[in-house]
């Protein structure tokens, strides 16, 4: 069955992108763009560089989908999401960037519900993410 966006929503999605590497964060955010699929609503990108501005953002709420860098320092993204998804109820879709495809195995450790390797492709990071957002709306 085909996703149909809620038409009711005309604001945009929250996604929050988390690396420490100003690089990365462009990366996905130049990757998906405003407006990634046409099932969805656009996307609105919080960028962050720390841990604790992550928790402290997901604890607000607000936010629709998460990105994180597992490669990120001091802190990465893998322990970042399983500390999320102990404290955070409920926890929007995490995404994890690995440094490799073999490291996607530390997906189900994190608790994530996806996981794509560096170098970033544009075109599976869209396809995960818009997977991920219709896998919410339907649950």
């Amino acid at each position: 069955m085909p996703f149909v966006a809620d038409s009711a929503r005309s604001t945009p999605l929250r996604v929050l992108v988390y690396s420490s590497d100003a690089d990365t964060r462009h990366q996905v955010i130049s990757g998906l763009g405003t407006h990634p699929h046409p099932e969805l609503p656009a996307f609105e990108y919080l960028e962050v560089a720390t841990a604790a501005v992550v928790i402290a953002q997901l604890d607000a709420g607000g936010i629709d989908l998460a990105i994180l860098d597992g490669e990120a320092a001091p802190a990465g993204g893998l322990g970042i999401a399983k500390q999320l998804k102990d404290e955070i109820h409920p926890c929007p879709p995490l995404l994890v960037l690995t440094g490799r495809a073999d490291d996607a195995w530390l997906t189900s450790w994190s608790r994530a519900e996806a996981a794509i390797s560096h170098p970033i492709d544009p075109i599976r990071l869209t396809e995960t993410v818009a997977g991920l957002l219709r896998s919410r709306s339907d649950a």
